[in-house]
């Protein structure tokens, strides 16, 4: 019985821009050299770092040697947990509370901020007043247009 080899995330600092770059020379280099490397991810979020599967940091060594925009590999493995943030997207519509304060970040009324006013979670939509302007005015905006700034405080009856 083949026990099944241990995978572990390692790091590798590149030029920031580089990225994807990086990500396909090694993904060659693994498919011409039959290196043991399982998975190449770059995270948008996180600019001059790709991460690599592999069973031991002695494989990635091998495999990054020699790439002209691979800055150095990062000591050690990294957590699941460290970068499961960056995989998993929420929707901030269940994040949205009404009279939290919010700023747009698209559209017309891009860098105003607002209070919501009602929120529609079936169309991803909030109705927002804004704070900014000189009289009330009831706008709806799509919710991944809103960043929150300040959360509501829950009233206690």
């Amino acid at each position: 019985m083949s026990e099944v080899p241990l995978s572990r995330i390692f790091a590798v600092k590149t030029t920031g821009g580089q990225e994807k770059t990086v990500a396909d020379f090694i993904q060659t280099r693994v498919k011409t050299k039959a290196k043991p490397v399982y998975s190449v991810l770059v995270l948008d979020a996180l600019k001059g770092y790709v991460f690599l599967e592999a069973s031991n940091a002695q494989i990635i060594s091998d495999t990054t040697a020699g790439f002209k925009h691979v800055k150095s590999q990062i000591p050690g493995i990294v957590q699941q947990q460290d970068i499961e943030k960056f995989l998993i997207t929420k929707s901030i519509i269940a994040e949205l509370r009404i009279a939290d304060t919010v700023e747009i970040t698209h559209g017309p009324f891009k860098g105003m901020r607002a209070k919501i006013n009602r929120i529609e979670p079936a169309r991803s939509e909030a109705t927002v007043i804004l704070l900014d302007a000189p009289y009330q005015l009831p706008v709806t905006v799509d919710a991944n247009f809103l960043k929150i700034v300040e959360k509501a405080k829950e009233q206690v009856t």
